[in-house]
């Protein structure tokens, strides 16, 4: 019942920025935290940026000031402002919904990043 729809992917050149959206339908009860992942080819995936109900961010080294995570409970959706991008980000970026009291998660389909000349 619950899914996670991403959009905003696309191609973009080196230094140029993208937004990622996450909503998120059907009832997610107690706290979470949301989060965006990303695989690119041939490595494992791991996690770019996560913030908790309370707004506590966290970022992988890797995109510290670049990236920007946000979430608007009311909207039920999390957000990504992705700056300054370098090929090294291409990669299929994927949305993350943790209902941390119960550690069940949810999955968005995700959405290719392509950075790029």
């Amino acid at each position: 019942q619950v899914q996670l729809v991403e959009s905003g992917g696309g191609l973009v050149q080196p230094g140029g920025s993208l937004g990622l959206s996450c909503t998120i339908s059907g009832s997610i009860f107690g706290g979470t935290t949301m989060g965006w992942y990303r695989q690119a080819s041939g490595k494992q995936r791991e996690l770019v940026a996560a913030v908790t109900s309370a707004g506590r961010t966290s970022y992988a080294d890797s995109v510290k000031g670049r990236f920007t995570i946000s979430r608007d409970n009311a909207k039920n959706a999390v957000y990504l402002q992705m700056n300054s991008l370098k090929p090294e980000d291409t990669a299929v970026y994927y949305c993350n919904v943790e209902r941390r009291a119960v550690g069940i998660s949810y999955w968005g389909q995700g959405t290719q990043v392509t950075v790029s000349s």
